[in-house]
């Protein structure tokens, strides 16, 4: 999970009373353990993340919540990336992977809020969000703001755990969502949000949905803007 959320400091809204503040503390104390405890788990959504946006050959992409900066070394060198985060520490180790592995294309990191982005409109040719939405205290706004940015005919990608609908699993996700300050994400997001801002933008293009390994926990869906 990268770090990113979308409302004004210290504002709270539905989403399991996440909010800028909670979110940025949350990720400043998983900073330093970041890589070691989420890497694995979550290598193959990024994976799969960038090789959706590598089919962009050439492009300006922008990572949404890139925190440390794993899935970096996983785009094309041809991509030309810039990527925006809310936690400091997080984006203080995506600069010094990149420095350390000597990354090419990396053409900015900002310290960004996700809702309130400092690009014009339409000049990104993918925007990614690599476990991103859990994350965001507005993800419909945020959602908005990533397509304002977005050039016609890119598309959004994004990797997510969707929560279950029913079961033990979906026990545990409203069990954890009681802790989702502290986690600084939501387990049990429903595909209804996403789903449901689709329905109201009928233009867009739902170009994939699958699950993704490990286990179908994480959803890869891919938006095309017309």
């Amino acid at each position: 999970m990268g770090t990113n959320a979308g409302s004004r400091k210290g504002e709270t809204d539905g989403n399991g009373g996440l909010d800028n503040t909670h979110v940025t503390a949350a990720y400043a104390r998983w900073a330093p353990v970041y890589d070691l405890v989420f890497a694995a788990v979550m290598r193959n959504g990024r994976r799969n993340i960038a090789a959706a946006a590598n089919q962009h050959k050439g492009g300006l992409i922008l990572d949404v919540g890139i925190g440390t900066g794993l899935e970096l070394p996983m785009f094309d060198r041809s991509l030309r990336i810039v990527g925006v985060d809310l936690s400091l520490p997080m984006l203080e180790r995506a600069a010094r992977r990149v420095r350390e592995t000597g990354l090419s294309g990396i053409e900015g990191l900002a310290l960004m809020d996700g809702r309130r982005l400092g690009f014009a409109d339409a000049c990104f040719d993918a925007v990614v969000a690599p476990y991103v939405l859990t994350v965001l205290p507005e993800p419909e706004a945020s959602l908005d703001e990533w397509l304002r940015v977005l050039k016609p005919g890119g598309e959004i990608i994004l990797v997510n755990h969707v929560g279950a609908d029913a079961g033990p699993l979906a026990a545990m996700e409203i069990w954890l969502a009681r802790r989702s300050k502290a986690l600084g994400w939501r387990p049990e997001f429903p595909w209804a949000i996403l789903g449901d801002w689709l329905a109201a933008r009928p233009h867009l293009i739902l170009t994939e949905r699958r699950r993704i390994a490990p286990f179908g926990l994480f959803t890869l869906t891919r938006i095309t803007k017309p």
